[in-house]
C-alpha cells in the first residue's frame, strides 16, 4: 500500500472512532440543538447573500435610524469623532466604475476609512447586524439595518439619495462597491502560482512536536485591590454577544464570576449589599460601556457627574432620557429609552455623589 492510502486509511478509521469513543465517555451528556436553537445562532450573512433575511430601507430612513443610534459614535456624516475612526470618505464616483479605490494606492493619502476597505456590501450588513449599536448590539430590525447600510453606501457616492436597499436589489448594489476589485490571494496566506507555490501544497512545511512542551502558565500578578474596579465593571463592558467575559471587577479577587482567580462561593448577602443598585443598573443598561466610575472614559465618570450636578436629580433624569451633547466635550450622548423608575434610581444615585459602595 502507498503511503498516501495509509494516511487516507488512518484519516477514516480515526473518523469512524473518535465519534463512537465520545460517545461511550461522555454518554447522556448533552442533545442535539433543535432546528430553532440553530436558526437563532445562524444568523450570519455570506457574500453570495445567503443568510440574508427580507426587508428593505431607504437612504431617507437610514439617515433618521443613524442620527438617533450610530451619531454619537460615528459623527452625523460617518466622519467620526473622538471615539472611532472614520467609515466614510475617500471614495469617488470614478471608484464606483472601477472597483478599486485609488487612494488606497496613495501613500500620502493620510487614512484609510471602512468604505475605501471593505470589498462585499454583505460584510457591511453583516456586522451592522450583528454588532451594533455598541451599547445594544442586535437590537436594529432588519429593515433598520438595510437603511443603515444605504445611508451608509449614499454617504460614500454609491447610491444615490432616493434609492431603497432590499434583499431583492442587494446582489445588484454589490457591483457598485468601490473596492470589489480589490480584494487579492497575492498574501502568502495560500499556495498558488503567482507567488511560484506548487498548487495543493501548503505554505508551511512543519512537523508534530511531542516533547519540551510549552510548562503550564501560573499566575504571578494580579490586579491591584484598589484599580479593580477603576473603569467600572470589566464583565459588563464585554458585551453580551459571543463566549468571552471578563472579570467581575465589582467582587473581590477569586470570588464566583471572576475569571481572574479560583472560584469560591462568596456570602450572597454580603455580595448584595456591597453593589448599590443603581450601580447595577449602569451596568445593566450598558452605561458603563461610555462612562466609568471615577475616571472619564468616553463621557465623563459617574463621580465627576455627581460633583457638577450634586442635589440635582429630576435634572441628570431628564439629561438622561434626552440625551445631548457640549456640556462635557464634543461626544452627544443619544437619548436613552429607559423604565422611568430606573433612570430616576440613577439619577439620584449621581445627584447624592455617585458612591460605588
Amino acid at each position: 500500500m502507498s503511503s498516501s492510502r495509509k494516511w487516507l486509511a488512518m484519516l477514516l478509521a480515526a473518523a469512524i472512532t473518535l465519534p463512537a469513543l465520545a460517545q461511550q465517555r461522555f454518554a447522556g451528556v448533552g442533545r442535539a440543538a433543535t432546528p430553532a436553537e440553530v436558526k437563532a445562532w445562524d444568523i450570519d450573512v455570506r457574500p453570495d447573500f445567503q443568510g440574508l433575511p427580507a426587508g428593505s430601507g431607504s437612504v431617507d430612513q437610514g439617515q433618521d435610524v443613524w442620527e438617533s443610534r450610530c451619531a454619537s459614535c460615528h459623527g452625523f456624516f460617518g466622519e467620526s469623532n473622538s471615539v472611532f475612526f472614520p467609515l466614510i470618505g475617500g471614495t469617488g464616483k470614478d471608484d464606483v466604475k472601477s472597483g478599486r479605490v485609488a487612494n488606497l494606492s496613495r501613500l500620502d493619502y493620510p487614512q484609510r476609512t471602512t468604505l475605501m476597505k471593505v470589498p462585499t456590501v454583505s460584510t457591511l450588513w453583516d456586522y451592522i447586524n450583528r454588532a451594533m449599536p455598541w451599547d445594544k448590539p442586535k437590537s436594529l430590525q432588519p429593515d433598520e439595518v438595510y437603511a443603515v447600510t444605504a445611508f451608509l453606501l449614499h454617504l460614500a457616492d454609491v447610491l444615490p439619495a432616493d434609492f431603497t436597499l432590499s434583499n431583492r436589489n442587494i446582489a445588484e448594489v454589490q457591483q457598485r462597491m468601490p473596492n470589489r476589485n480589490g480584494m487579492t490571494t497575492k498574501h502568502a496566506m495560500w499556495p498558488g502560482p503567482e507567488l511560484g507555490g506548487t498548487p495543493g501544497k501548503p505554505d508551511v512545511q512543519a512537523t508534530a512536536c511531542m516533547k519540551d512542551c510549552t510548562p503550564e502558565l501560573k499566575v504571578s500578578s494580579v490586579l491591584p485591590a484598589h484599580a479593580r474596579d477603576a473603569h467600572g465593571n470589566l464583565r459588563e463592558q464585554n458585551r453580551t454577544v459571543g463566549p468571552q467575559r471578563g472579570s467581575d471587577t465589582t467582587r473581590e479577587e477569586g470570588l464566583l464570576g471572576d475569571a481572574a482567580g479560583p472560584v469560591a462561593v462568596p456570602d450572597a448577602d454580603k455580595v448584595a449589599g456591597a453593589v448599590p443598585p443603581a450601580v447595577a443598573l449602569t451596568q445593566q443598561h450598558g452605561c458603563t460601556a461610555c462612562h466609568a466610575q471615577a475616571s472619564k472614559l468616553v463621557g465623563p465618570s459617574f463621580v465627576d457627574i455627581g460633583k457638577k450636578h450634586g442635589g440635582k436629580a429630576d435634572y441628570i433624569a431628564g439629561k438622561i432620557k434626552a440625551g445631548g451633547s457640549g456640556v462635557w466635550g464634543e461626544t452627544p450622548m443619544p437619548p436613552q429609552d429607559l423604565p422611568a423608575a430606573d433612570v430616576q434610581v440613577m439619577a439620584e444615585w449621581l445627584a447624592a455623589g455617585a458612591a460605588a459602595k
